[in-house]
């Protein structure tokens, strides 16, 4: 099972899509000692992967701590991050510490229009000297690429770069309206479009040795079934299933993009939140409507809980928007 904390909502960039509309720390984050405790709990739920996201959690002074931390409980410490401040010091730190990867966005092999949607300048340079740190350090690093209508044509070719570089994976998120990504949603890609891009990239991982994997697109297990591809994967969409969030003040959410506060770790211990609540309960009833509902391929797939709740007022079991297939073929 996987989880990932928002260690702080501080970030040096201003990213339009940005799903928690990151920038300044805010008051009441948790400290230090919150956060081991935290780690703590998410050891004691039995999850395995933690993910340390922000905003930027490499902006925390205590980062490094928290990741040895993480590690003394058995936890697979991995990282989230715009890259650009992974020194070659930062990233020897980390390594030392336990880190297993890092995973940092890259959204165009065109550095200006990588550092537009990123609003500052010299960001992607900063990104793939970031890069090039954890490649000398040791360090395992995946590229991270945020899908849009803007740069779905050149995915292919940061793969190759990936690969070049000496990436593990390349990992692709598809925009869901979140945060200041809401303001951007007309980018996003639609049904055609998404299929294509999905297709695409399945046939990309037949030519390449580093994982190829489609977040917030869960459509691509149903494309790699029908395609006779056996992917490691078990499922496309994992929130309240086998991933949650907690943010940077200790409240716990289905997803990162399905802004549903669940219950403060402050309060109730994350374990009781995670098992107990009825939104987690009912997202693992796979009860969805119309045609998620009804699709054959809804135990691998699910489709977005985040997007459905988005484009359906709040009801985050509805029908996936995006996807051509909607259990034509019925149950």
């Amino acid at each position: 099972m996987i989880v990932s904390w928002n260690t702080t909502n501080a970030c040096n960039l201003y990213c339009d899509h940005c799903y928690r509309d990151a920038g300044c720390q805010l008051d009441e984050e948790l400290n230090t000692a919150e956060g081991k405790a935290l780690l703590e709990q998410i050891a004691q739920a039995g999850f395995k992967i933690m993910i340390f996201s922000g905003g930027e959690p490499l902006m925390r002074p205590d980062i490094v701590a928290l990741v040895a931390h993480a590690t003394s409980l058995g936890l697979r410490a991995v990282f989230g991050t715009n890259g650009t401040l992974l020194t070659l010091d930062l990233a020897q730190q980390l390594k030392t510490a336990g880190a297993m990867g890092m995973g940092i966005s890259l959204d165009s092999l065109d550095a200006a229009k990588h550092d537009e949607l990123r609003r500052v300048p010299g960001a992607w340079q900063a990104a793939v000297q970031g890069i090039h740190n954890c490649r000398e350090a040791g360090l395992p690093f995946q590229i991270h690429t945020t899908i849009m209508d803007w740069n779905a044509e050149e995915i292919e070719k940061i793969t190759d770069f990936a690969v070049r570089e000496g990436a593990v994976a390349h990992h692709f998120f598809f925009l869901v309206p979140a945060g200041r990504a809401v303001s951007i949603e007309e980018e996003s890609l639609k049904a055609e479009a998404y299929e294509d891009t999905l297709t695409r990239i399945l046939k990309k991982q037949q030519e390449v040795d580093i994982e190829l994997k489609p977040t917030c697109a869960p459509q691509f297990m149903r494309i790699a079934k029908q395609m006779g591809m056996n992917l490691r994967f078990r499922r496309g969409c994992l929130a309240g299933t086998a991933y949650c969030i907690i943010n940077p003040k200790g409240q716990v959410q289905p997803c990162a993009y399905l802004h549903i506060p669940l219950g403060d770790v402050r309060e109730t211990p994350f374990a009781e939140i995670w098992r107990n609540h009825e939104v987690m309960q009912r997202l693992r009833t796979l009860d969805y409507q119309g045609g998620c509902g009804k699709c054959e391929y809804k135990r691998i797939c699910g489709g977005c809980r985040a997007r459905a709740a988005f484009y359906h007022d709040g009801d985050y079991m509805a029908e996936e928007p995006w996807c051509l297939y909607h259990g034509r073929k019925g149950v």
